[in-house]
């Protein structure tokens, strides 16, 4: 664990049960010479006492919000700030919803939300209470603002019952925590751009052509680059997505405003186009709204084909350009033929004629098409899975 080496964290111990392995946690966390600073919760002293944690840490355990003492020695902001890391573990269903709510009622909550650090979570809980449509909810919250689920894993509980909900192993959240420090370091190396959703092409002010790209593909593929270290910026056609603050989004809509915004963006290590960019646009756009008439004659002309124009340029293309197909028929055939003809690295191409995936659904099934003619398939599953997979062969091959 070599990347946490002098590191500061501020670990949150909260109750369950499994706040022992917190314990475990902080012995490994030492060893790889992080300096520790502890909270621990009300709830949480009932399964582990300050002593212990001190005796393992090497450093005072924070507890009581007002205390006169500890606001002396380091009030609750600059505690917030003192960390490079913030790790919740265990990570109760009560305290995921405080954090999601914005409650803070005691001085975990408190600096958790006061905090402008990376924070991870390590959830304990029963299977039910991690399957309850509340704890759903204030997950997703928590995804939205940044925060990073580690576990939980599958297995038995304390209370006899065996399912979903049980804390991670203290080797595996070190492990996370010692890669997060990795990817730090690959951010100031590897730059990503990546292009999503849609384009609007306009008739008029208040019509235009577009088509059925949600985003959802590419705002996930934004979120495992980032998450794996790279400065990544996502340039999203229109969409009511969120995605995280580490990544910066470039909001766009026609497709010459894409094409300008990722000419802007460049250099880069890496291009993801998994933007539908329309393939035409009205040659004359009405500056009024046409009025209803009985025939309407559009005349339409080709688009920049943004793809094939950063694949081709001799001095700004990415050292890795990656393209998307997405076809109804003969996809091996059209994949190839784009391949090819648009100078691309990889193309990635899905079967839209599929309706359990590809536009606006929330899982894929793709396959990989290299210029060496060798193939991948990416089978059925989440596209949040399906990114952090293609992620992967991107840093192997980059590597």
């Amino acid at each position: 664990m070599k990347n946490l080496d002098n590191k500061k964290i501020l670990l949150i111990i909260c109750g369950g049960i499994a706040a022992y392995k917190s314990l475990e946690v902080i012995r490994l966390m030492k060893k790889s010479g992080v300096i520790i600073k502890t909270i621990l919760t009300k709830s949480g002293s009932e399964f582990v006492t300050p002593l212990s944690i001190t005796s393992l840490s090497q450093s005072k355990v924070y507890q009581d919000l007002f205390s006169i003492e500890n606001e002396a020695e380091m009030d609750h902001i600059s505690l917030s700030r003192w960390a490079d890391l913030i790790l919740i573990a265990p990570a109760t269903a009560n305290t995921i919803s405080k954090l999601a709510n914005g409650n803070s009622d005691d001085l975990a909550s408190t600096v958790a939300i006061a905090s402008n650090k990376k924070i991870f979570i390590a959830p304990a809980m029963n299977v039910r209470m991690w399957d309850h449509q509340s704890t759903r909810q204030n997950l997703a919250k928590l995804k939205t603002y940044n925060y990073r689920l580690i576990g939980p894993e599958i297995g038995d509980m304390a209370c006899g019952e065996y399912g979903e909900g049980k804390m991670s192993e203290p080797k595996e959240i070190v492990k996370e925590l010692d890669s997060y420090f990795e990817n730090l370091k690959i951010r100031n190396k590897l730059k990503a751009i990546v292009t999503a959703g849609p384009t609007n092409e306009y008739i008029d002010p208040v019509r235009f052509i577009t088509n059925k790209s949600s985003g959802k593909q590419g705002y996930e593929i934004a979120k495992s680059l980032s998450k794996k270290g790279f400065d990544t910026t996502l340039i999203s056609g229109p969409s009511n997505l969120k995605i995280n603050d580490d990544i910066n989004l470039i909001k766009v809509e026609t497709a010459e405003e894409m094409f300008q915004a990722t000419l802007n963006c460049l250099p880069a290590d890496v291009a993801i186009f998994s933007a539908a960019v329309g393939d035409y646009k009205v040659k004359e756009t009405s500056k009024r709204k046409i009025k209803k008439q009985d025939r309407l004659n559009i005349e339409l002309i080709k688009n920049i084909d943004i793809l094939s124009h950063i694949s081709k340029h001799n001095s700004l293309r990415p050292k890795l350009v990656i393209g998307f197909a997405a076809e109804t028929n003969n996809l091996e055939n059209y994949a190839n033929k784009k391949l090819n003809e648009k100078n691309c690295d990889w193309i990635i191409a899905n079967d839209v004629s599929n309706k359990k995936i590809g536009f606006d659904s929330d899982f894929n099934e793709v396959s990989i098409f290299y210029k060496n003619e060798k193939t991948d398939k990416l089978k059925y599953k989440p596209k949040s899975e399906i990114s952090d997979e293609l992620v992967e062969k991107i840093i192997n091959h980059l590597n």
